[in-house]
């Protein structure tokens, strides 16, 4: 089953283009690493996130350890107002796959279980 994670950064503003650039760099390694279904940047006024799509655990356990992720917190060193925030995420069925999913319908444990799929309505 696909792992989904969203990391969290809260950039020093006046490193904030800085922290983006690091981002970006790591984004262009990680794109090659097996199994990374989505691994995208987004922005915020004061942060920015990440959300990261693997396609096993294993394979999110192979980022963790990669030189890309390494030299990307190294990178961010003294950048941040604080650690990054890193919450590993399950999906929760609900609506009609895929408008209502971060992962493929067949990746739920039961959809049939959902009791908005069953009442029909969507997300």
């Amino acid at each position: 089953m696909s792992v989904v994670q969203v990391v969290t950064a809260f950039p020093i503003p006046e490193h904030r283009a800085e922290v983006i650039a690091a981002f970006e760099a790591a984004i262009a390694r990680v794109h090659s690493e097996p199994r990374v279904e989505l691994y995208a940047l987004l922005e915020g006024p004061d942060r920015l996130v990440m959300i990261e799509k693997y396609g096993s655990k294993q394979a999110r356990s192979e980022h963790i350890k990669s030189a890309a992720l390494a030299d990307l917190r190294s990178a961010l060193e003294g950048k941040l107002t604080s650690s990054l925030d890193a919450q590993v995420l399950v999906p929760h069925p609900a609506g009609t796959p895929p408008e209502g999913s971060a992962v493929t319908a067949r990746e739920y444990p039961s959809t049939k279980s959902s009791p908005a799929r069953e009442k029909g309505h969507r997300s």
